[in-house]
């Protein structure tokens, strides 16, 4: 089985929610990546994203679109975070995904990134700019090195929202509003109509991030779903303390489980 399939199942026994939790790669550095990836697994995230940087990260708000940017600027590759990944299986089982554009992929070579997938450790992929109408671009690739290409489902998804429950694999990444990541101090999402749509349909594990900043949130958000994705908050920290970032990140992050782990479902 998938990690990501392994650790949803593990949490389900344990009657415990998903954290999951997102830092660019090579954002202040490379070495810095993997020490935060390395802390972010010793305070409690269940399942760790890493940002591939883009040029046109048309999905992220300011925050995110800055850690690209600086990431570019210090020259990290793909080829980089691969070698990053392979350094970090050797200390850690956490499923590991890459965040990243469709045209990184294709500019990579498919056949040839998802096989470096498999080999470096990679569980999943998200693809925030391929919409599910048309994951059969990568789809192929991705399930034969073994790879899950998660999908997105939004509050504006509307009558897509059962077919991508239906037909998505590893888990179901639940957009909490419309726009770009980034922190938010309140949500106008109608999260019980939203999720009762997907419990319709949804097979798999399902996660709500974009804008998910605080403990508080994540105590609000839990209750809909099987996990909580936290992004900007985590950046944001990453900006302000650079090389120092760890002590920060690992607080961030402790009080965040914290927060999810006293929900208990009767």
């Amino acid at each position: 089985m998938n990690r990501i399939d392994m650790k949803f199942e593990e949490l389900k026994k344990e009657n415990k929610k998903a954290l999951i939790t997102f830092i660019t790669a090579g954002d202040p550095n490379l070495d810095m990546t993997e020490n935060l990836v390395l802390t972010m697994d010793k305070a409690g995230a269940d399942i760790i994203e890493i940002g591939v940087p883009f040029s046109d990260p048309i999905a992220e708000g300011p925050v995110i679109q800055m850690a690209s940017k600086r990431s570019l600027d210090n020259g990290t590759k793909l080829v980089h975070i691969f070698d990053l990944v392979k350094r970090l299986r050797e200390n850690t089982e956490k499923p590991i995904l890459l965040m990243l554009y469709l045209n990184s992929i294709f500019g990579f070579g498919t056949e040839k990134f998802f096989s470096l997938c498999n080999e470096s450790g990679i569980d999943g992929v998200i693809v925030p700019d391929m919409p599910f109408e048309e994951k059969d671009e990568i789809q192929s690739y991705a399930d034969e090195y073994k790879v899950h290409s998660i999908s997105l489902v939004a509050p504006t998804s509307g009558d897509r929202i059962q077919k991508i429950a239906k037909n998505s694999k590893g888990f179901l990444y639940c957009v909490s509003s419309t726009g770009v990541t980034g922190t938010r101090n309140e949500f106008s999402t109608d999260f019980d109509k939203f999720f009762t749509e997907i419990k319709k349909s949804a097979s798999i594990p399902y996660a709500v991030g974009f804008g998910i900043s605080s403990p508080k949130q994540v105590r609000e958000m839990k209750k809909y779903c099987d996990g909580v994705i936290i992004g900007s908050a985590i950046v944001k920290l990453v900006e302000k303390h650079k090389e120092k970032a760890e002590k920060p990140v690992f607080d961030f992050v402790k009080s965040a489980k914290m927060a999810l782990n006293d929900y208990i479902v009767l």
